[in-house]
């Protein structure tokens, strides 16, 4: 039985759905939170992507370094502002075009269809952290969506593979928390063999045809056997996992919360990750959080989300736009307050040692663009209060690839890489602090 100190100092009361009000405690005596070695608190990553991107003139500062004024989507970000830095004219070039089809590429800078012209394809950043972080925690990963969207295709598995999310709070929180029953335990070891023992059926058949079929169809099947041995980890890593238990934390998931509203909803995603990060369950997330419901989401809008973004350039509808828009800046800078108040073993907060990326593969919806992608990265160890702004190349759309962040963030997630995907390297600018 794990035991919760949680002294008034500590405590965090984050304002819920319908006046309630939900504590999230310091968790001292979890794995993470209790670390006597500052050196056992691992780097984390989160990154939160939206299909729809945001108003470009709402979104980007005007001004460049550390006195630029805060754009008006990010204003409810300004008591952080030394611990994130936002990033404007980063795109993936000519590989991330293609309007809509071009938002998967977010996280990993390709479209799938090039996948196959690169070693890794077009997996994405919080993928290569995962197979990093292995067997060391529950779930290497966890992809979640606020609601069902089109798309929802944030997080790509090295063989090609776009990774389903997880919609219901209910089940995230069920799969944080909530124990399974001694007597199935056995059960699911048992199923976890047999389908284990499937997989080496399918690979001995496969096998033996690999020396009939042509080129193409070994291409396919090359792919084929990459998903298999990707499902025969997480079978293998999940196993090892069974026996142990889950932390117990004091929070309470409202029983309606699958039901509520996108704007009451969304915080509530943002708590789940919080304490997954803190408990060490995970220490890779994706939140995707285009879908706000069939009712607008309990918000004052005429018309639907995807409507409103192609907006034409009409105020009105820009101004209704921006109301969904700070509804996604309000909920990250909620998690900002929560994540730097919580201080680990290290003596640094718990957004120190996340990094979390909040933006879209979207650059300008009213115009189909995937230009300009719209980024801020908070935390992470790195020295922040800053806008950064990259010139541009005609020839290719832009001089510095958001990949080059991205071999920022897996460097600093401790893999030795100077390679991602379209990168040329790591991105200028952005240092440790």
């Amino acid at each position: 039985m794990t035991t919760l100190k949680s002294p008034p100092s500590r405590r965090h009361f984050l304002r819920g759905t319908g006046g309630a009000m939900m504590s999230l405690p310091f968790l001292e005596s979890l794995s993470v939170a209790n670390a006597k070695d500052p050196a056992e608190v691992p780097m984390r990553m989160f990154c939160i992507g939206n299909n729809f991107g945001y108003v470009p003139k709402l979104f980007f500062p005007s001004e460049t370094g550390a006195d630029y004024r805060m754009p008006e989507l990010l204003r409810k970000l300004e008591p952080w502002r030394e611990q994130f830095t936002i990033f404007s004219q980063l795109d993936h070039g000519s590989e991330g075009v293609g309007g809509h089809g071009g938002v998967h590429a977010f996280l990993s800078g390709i479209l799938s269809k090039n996948s196959k012209g690169y070693a890794e394809g077009n997996v994405t950043i919080d993928q290569k952290a995962a197979a990093h972080v292995g067997a060391q925690t529950r779930y290497p990963s966890m992809q979640l969506a606020c609601e069902s969207s089109v798309g929802n295709q944030l997080s790509w598995s090295t063989s090609g593979v776009a990774l389903p999310p997880i919609e219901d709070l209910s089940k995230i929180f069920a799969m944080l928390f909530q124990g399974t029953d001694p007597g199935k335990v056995g059960l699911l070891k048992r199923s976890s063999d047999r389908r284990l023992s499937i997989l080496d059926l399918v690979k001995t058949d496969a096998d033996r045809m690999k020396g009939k079929i042509g080129k193409t169809d070994r291409e396919k099947l090359d792919q084929y056997f990459t998903s298999i041995r990707e499902l025969e980890l997480r079978l293998t890593q999940s196993k090892e996992w069974y026996d142990r238990p889950k932390p117990e934390v004091e929070y309470s998931l409202r029983e309606d919360a699958d039901d509520l509203d996108f704007v009451d909803r969304l915080p509530l995603y943002y708590d789940l990750v919080t304490l997954a990060l803190q408990t060490d369950s995970t220490r890779a997330i994706t939140l995707e959080v285009s879908g706000i419901g069939d009712n607008s989401g309990g918000l004052p809008l005429t018309k639907g989300y995807h409507q409103l973004t192609h907006h034409g350039k009409v105020e009105g509808y820009i101004k209704e736009l921006s109301v969904i828009e700070n509804v996604h800046t309000a909920a990250f800078a909620g998690f900002l307050k929560k994540a730097s108040d919580i201080e680990e073993a290290n003596g640094k907060t718990l957004l120190d040692n996340t990094m979390t990326l909040f933006g879209s593969g979207m650059g300008n919806a009213s115009s189909h663009s995937n230009k300009d992608l719209p980024m801020v990265l908070a935390g992470g160890g790195f020295k922040h209060g800053q806008h950064l702004r990259f010139e541009k190349d005609k020839s290719r759309g832009t001089e510095t690839p958001a990949c080059n962040l991205f071999v920022s963030m897996l460097q600093r997630f401790g893999i030795e890489t100077d390679q991602f995907n379209t990168s040329t390297g790591t991105l200028t600018g952005l240092e440790v602090a």
